[in-house]
C-alpha cells in the first residue's frame, strides 16, 4: 500500500551523469513523471533478481513515456536511490 508521504529521490553517481546528459525537454518531463510515480509508491517497480550483498534493485518501466529506472529503496522507505536512467 502506498504511503501518504513521498520518498525523497537521490541519484547514484552514474545516474547523475546520465541525468546531466539529457538535454531534451520532453525527455526531462517524461523522467520527472516517472520519478514522481516511484516517489509516491516505491514498490511500483518490479523486483530484479537479488545479488549477494547488494540492495534489492527494482525496475520501473513506463512504456507510454519510454522511461526505465533501476532503483532501490532505503530500509525506512523514505529514500529512493536511482541507480540507472534510460529515456
Amino acid at each position: 500500500m502506498p504511503s501518504h508521504h513521498r520518498a525523497r529521490i537521490v541519484f547514484s553517481d552514474a545516474a547523475a551523469k546520465q541525468l546531466e546528459a539529457i538535454t531534451s525537454e520532453s525527455e526531462l518531463h517524461a523522467l520527472d513523471r516517472a520519478l514522481v510515480v516511484v516517489s509516491v509508491d516505491p514498490e511500483v517497480g518490479d523486483p530484479l533478481p537479488a545479488t549477494d550483498g547488494a540492495p534489492l534493485l527494482r525496475q520501473y518501466v513506463d512504456d507510454v513515456e519510454a522511461v526505465r529506472l533501476l532503483y532501490f529503496v532505503t530500509a525506512l522507505r523514505t529514500v529512493v536511490v536511482v541507480a540507472y536512467i534510460e529515456v
